[in-house]
Order: structure tokens, then sequence, then C-alpha cells
């Protein structure tokens, strides 16, 4: 019987056939774990009893979202997971290192592997094909010492995606038209599954991005099929053995099929405080804000710095706060040697060590009360970004970039 691509790759991580709303158990290729998740996993694995890692090299603890830290207690949070990975033999991704999320796609997402990881937005190596979804700390912690886990076998939503994007318009305008299209809880526990022309023709980066916020109407997974394009990424970096063709079969089935022509999505913002309160830039112009932050496990690839350098080239940003924190030391490493970080620094940037920054509220771009922040990370809800009291609007980029210019949520065909 014909599978999704959620099924297909369940039942042959398992070894046995599995469909949708089957349970499974199945091993897993990756578990990890941050520094905000991962004391926890690692007390409860101690409480368990358990005393071995079953694949140290596939076991990662990353030191990224209060990275460096700015308080002793999250010090002796990060002294416990570098203490254990020293003990266990698991691989630590301490400060600096990078997003946790940008780092699995670097080095271990590919094309039918299953990953768990302490961190919702796990759900980001879907772009290469993986089964990636995020655990609470104790199931995490189980993975990590037997090697394997347990799902249920989610139904899937087709999402078709056809047409061109226009200019100025992005993969993040795209994935937040999604969700504001199906709603924060639209496909709870369920797969997203993409495919279309427009798709076929997406970058990994934009891949990434989508994958990345599936989770934000509910989503257990969001997965791509691997094609060329997952290919010719896994061959960039030294991986190409990871590579392997999966897709659904002809004649799965599926809860439901979305279809969106990209030609018709223009500019796109989240509102605070849901992620599915959208409207366009257009709309929102002469919202005033006092901070833009690009960056995050969302949109802090080099294809993201290239974007708001290209629109913050010879411009200079308003009275304001702008922000800029690479996904990984790669990124950082990439957009130094490609001129971007010059010219956003020169456009009034403060660029932040690789890692979270502002996204979660701990520190590096606290809001003030009242304050707001056009940013390209994944959520909006109320006091995520350390006040309860300021407001977050989600944009690609190229709205955050012109935003940075003007000073107020800006369309950023203005400047393009």
């Amino acid at each position: 019987m014909a599978k999704t691509l959620a099924e297909k790759i369940l039942s042959e991580r398992a070894g046995i056939d599995v469909r949708a709303g089957g349970i499974v158990v199945t091993p897993v290729d990756l578990a990890f774990v941050q520094d905000g998740t991962g004391p926890l996993a690692v007390r409860q694995f101690q409480s368990g009893g358990f005393t071995r890692l079953a694949q140290p090299q596939q076991t990662v603890l990353y030191i990224d979202h209060a990275s460096p830290s700015p308080a002793k207690e999250l010090s002796n949070d990060h002294a416990l997971l570098r203490q254990f990975s020293r003990e266990k033999g698991a691989v630590l991704s301490d400060v600096g290192e990078g997003v946790c999320h940008q780092c699995v796609a670097e080095s271990f997402a590919g094309p039918g592997k299953v990953i768990v990881g302490a961190d919702s937005h796990t759900v980001t190596a879907g772009a290469a094909g993986a089964f990636a979804t995020g655990m609470g700390s104790t199931d995490i912690a189980v993975a990590m010492a037997l090697g394997k886990t347990w799902l249920r076998v989610p139904e899937t939503v087709k999402i078709i995606a056809t047409g061109n994007f226009k200019k100025g318009v992005y993969a993040k305008d795209f994935i937040l038209h999604l969700i504001g299209l199906l709603g924060a809880d639209g496909a709870t526990y369920q797969a997203l599954e993409f495919g279309g022309s427009a798709v076929d023709n997406m970058s990994m980066s934009e891949r990434f991005t989508i994958a990345n916020m599936a989770v934000e109407c509910g989503a257990k997974v969001g997965l791509f099929p691997s094609d060329n394009i997952t290919r010719k990424y896994l061959e960039s970096r030294g991986r190409k053995d990871d590579y392997r063709p999966i897709k659904a079969d002809e004649g799965a089935k599926y809860d439901r099929v979305v279809e969106i022509d990209v030609g018709n999505i223009v500019p796109t913002v989240s509102k605070p405080h849901t992620v599915d309160n959208i409207a366009t830039a257009a709309e929102l112009g002469g919202i005033e804000v006092s901070q833009v932050f690009i960056g995050t496990c969302t949109n802090g690839r080099l294809d993201d710095l290239k974007i708001a350098a290209n629109i913050l080239k010879n411009r200079r940003r308003a009275n304001i706060r702008l922000l800029v924190a690479p996904a990984s030391k790669e990124v950082f490493y990439n957009a130094i040697e490609a001129g971007y970080i010059q010219i956003l620094m020169n456009a009034g940037a403060v660029i932040l060590p690789p890692g979270c920054a502002a996204c979660v509220g701990v520190h590096q771009g606290i809001l003030g009360d009242n304050e707001s922040c056009i940013s390209t990370a994944n959520r909006n809800f109320k006091g995520r970004m350390g006040n309860p009291d300021s407001f977050i609007y989600l944009a690609s980029p190229a709205t955050a970039a012109a935003s940075a210019i003007t000073g107020r949520i800006t369309d950023p065909g203005e400047f393009i």
C-alpha cells in the first residue's frame, strides 16, 4: 500500500510496515539537547539508573540558548552538560558554535534519518528528508540511553506549492502565510509534507526556514522529499554518503491537501502574540519598532544575511537597535568572507555571537516595556523575548532589514 513520506521513513527505519495512527518503536540516528532542556534530560538520565549512552557520537549537547551564559545559575547548568559530555563521551557543542538546529542541519540531517531533540524546532531537519521531531527532556533521556524511541505515526497534510515568488517575497513569507491559513493548531500532531513546483525550486536554506516553523501550526514534523538539491547540499557538506532519494509513494493517503500559488503571496508579518495572527507588511506600515533582530534557527543562515546585507548596503539604520546573530560559526565565517558582516556593521548593526541570542529572552536583546521588535525568529508569544509588556512581530530578513532603515514596519519592496 502506498505510503506518505512520514510512513515511509518510519517503516524503513523500524523495519516494519507502519501506517498513520499506529505506534512504532524506531531506532534513533541522533538525539540531542540544548542548554535550556539538557540539564533536566541529564538528571532524568541519571535518576533513571542509566549509566551508558547507546550512541555517544550520535548524542549531542548544544550550549546555544544562553551563550555565553548571562547568569551563574545558567553557568552551572552549562558546567553540568560539559561534565556529562566528558563522563559519557557525548559530543559537546559549546559556546559560539551556533544554534543546535543549524548545527544539526550542517552535520547530521539526512534523508530517511530519525532525529529527536529536546527542542520543538528539531523539525528543522525535515528539510533534508529526516523524520525530525521535538520531545520532552525525559523522552530524550530514554532515547539517549536506549538508542530508540516510540512514536505515534502521524497523519499527513500535503502542501502543494506552485508558481514563483514575487520580488521581495521569500520562504519566511510563505510559511507565515501557511500558518495563518492553517491556524496555530491546524495541524496538531500531523506531518506537513511539502511538494510542488515551487518546492522543487527552493534552496536548502529556504526549505530549512519552512521546516523550522512547521511546529507553529502544531505539526509533529515538516518533511521535504530528498532530491538533487538535497544531494548537492550534502555533497557540499562532505556528506555525500548520507544522501539517498526518498519521497512519498504515488497514491499515498493524505488527511487533506492544501494548494498554494506562491505568486499570490506578499511580504507577510505575524502580529503579537500568536504566529497565526498575520497581516501584510504593507498593512502594518507605520508601526514603529525599537529593535530589529535578524538571525535564529529560522533565518540566521548565510542566504538570510545576504538578503539583509543587500538591502542595508550603503544605508543606515534608523534610531533603533539592529541586532544580527549568525546561526552558526560557519555561517559567521562565510558571512565575513562574503563581506556581509562589514556591510551590516556599517549600517549600524551589532553582531552577536553565533547562537540563539535574543530569541528566547534570556539575554542579548531583551525588550523594554511597550517596546516592539520585528524579528526573523519563529515565535512571538507574549514575553518570548524576556518582557511580557513588549511586542514581537515576525517577518523575513528582507522585511526586517527594510524596517531597520525606516524604524517602522516596512514592505521591503521600497528598497529592492
